[in-house]
């Protein structure tokens, strides 16, 4: 590749490289959920399942060695499962979802500046901690966590978001490091970039890790080593701020306001094919109540409601799917007039005949809820009434369970409902399924 040259970094916007960031992630977590309940898992092989008990989406330790692997359809996996008396749970999003606002509410307490990458993951900044050793700090945030939410993380320290992810992978990999690497204090730190393959850097996807391979560049260090103007030219400026990210330069701030979603989509597969439009119009009275939830949620308005239909596309059945999109008359957040034009659509785009595997509701056309455009030509509804209204309904099923209040047109028995034939009680979100103890 020739010489190093890092003379040239106009095309990227460099922060100060005197930065500590730290990356907290829980380990296996929809396997530690399950097992915080029902300490009978500990120690034993643990898998969690996709939507409609698909595919394995989670595996505890002693899963993975068992070479149960990622992603693995369940009835592939069902000989092996048997035998090695695996213990096999349905997602029960509900209950991670709870368990991960306990784990990211805990973190708040160690760092005023946290980035909350995902459900299991969280970036902090420990700018202004350097006076403490690092280590101690992380293995105290470690035990905090664990006593209050009885998760278990991993925890990796770098100079940047990039080298925090290295070092977390680090710290997993390696029980003499007991779940915690302080990559910004270590003498060798070329040696850990050598050790790992370039396809697990942060960034780096299947197709730009097979490019980099086909150049020679099979581990972390020598992305790390690339001449800027290879990279520019081979890896655009996505991949020029990961090399510098490598070298220690951070160029990826902490993002700690997470901004509102110009698009909300919630569907689901169902349990079983649904043939009349009574049950389709059912589930997608449930998607688009969830997605209005999620609307209101960021005090945004959607302008344009998309509603699609799909059968099966893999088994010998007829073949049918469609989608339209409307244009609302006025943004708008309310359950009740998205599932009217939800409604009007799958009207339009219902065929009998056809046994129907999914339905779905995607929100676009999305603003701040403060800053609806007016029509002086059309009477616009009540919106402070009916603000109160959504506000008062959303606090009462949070507080006690989804679907507390509802609308009819949802249903009651649900028979569409997706697969979840092994899904242990929700016992942080529902008092009926509150876990009880017998003495």
């Amino acid at each position: 590749m020739g010489r190093r040259d890092h003379s040239d970094s106009s095309s990227i916007t460099m922060a100060a490289t005197d930065h500590i960031f730290a990356l907290i992630d829980c380990n296996n977590f929809y396997a530690s959920c399950e097992r915080i309940f029902n300490p009978g898992l500990e120690k034993k092989p643990v898998v969690v399942l996709s939507n409609n008990d698909g595919c394995i989406i989670s595996r505890s330790n002693e899963a993975k060695a068992l070479g149960i692997p990622m992603g693995a359809p369940l009835f592939e996996m069902q000989a092996l499962i048997k035998k090695q008396e695996v213990k096999v749970l349905s997602s029960n999003y509900a209950l991670y979802g709870d368990m991960s606002q306990r784990v990211m509410a805990t973190l708040m307490e160690f760092s005023p500046d946290i980035e909350i990458y995902s459900i299991d993951e969280a970036f902090l900044s420990l700018n202004g901690f350097e006076h403490k050793n690092m280590t101690d700090y992380a293995q105290t945030i470690r035990a905090t966590v664990k006593q209050r939410t009885g998760i278990p993380v991993s925890i990796g320290i770098g100079a940047t978001k990039t080298l925090a992810k290295v070092a977390n992978k680090a710290a997993k990999k390696n029980s003499a490091w007991q779940s915690v690497f302080d990559l910004v204090n270590h003498p060798y730190v070329d040696e850990v970039l050598e050790k790992m393959p370039v396809e697990n850097v942060w960034g780096i996807g299947r197709s730009l890790s097979k490019t980099l391979n086909r150049h020679g560049v099979l581990n972390a260090l020598q992305l790390k080593n690339l001449p800027d103007t290879w990279i520019r030219k081979n890896m655009t400026v996505v991949g020029h701020r990961l090399a510098w990210e490598l070298r220690g330069i951070s160029c990826l701030p902490l993002d700690m306001v997470v901004p509102p979603k110009k698009g909300i989509m919630c569907s689901r597969s169902f349990g079983k094919p649904v043939t009349a439009l009574e049950g389709l119009k059912e589930a997608l009275s449930n998607y688009t109540t969830r997605a209005a939830e999620k609307l209101r949620s960021q005090n945004s308005l959607a302008g344009l409601i998309m509603v699609y239909i799909t059968t099966n596309p893999f088994n010998d059945m007829p073949y049918y799917s469609n989608a339209v999109t409307f244009s609302l008359p006025f943004p708008s957040a309310n359950t009740a007039v998205l599932i009217r034009h939800a409604h009007q659509i799958m009207e339009k785009i219902y065929k009998d005949g056809y046994a129907y595997k999914k339905t779905g509701v995607f929100l676009s056309g999305i603003v701040p809820d403060n800053q609806m455009q007016r029509d002086m030509f059309v009477k616009e509804p009540d919106l402070v009434r009916e603000k109160k209204l959504l506000r008062a309904v959303d606090a009462i099923n949070y507080q006690f369970g989804s679907d507390t209040i509802q609308y009819a047109s949802s249903g009651m028995i649900k028979p569409w409902r997706m697969k979840q034939a092994y899904r242990s009680p929700r016992f942080t979100t529902r008092w009926d399924e509150i876990l009880t103890v017998k003495i």
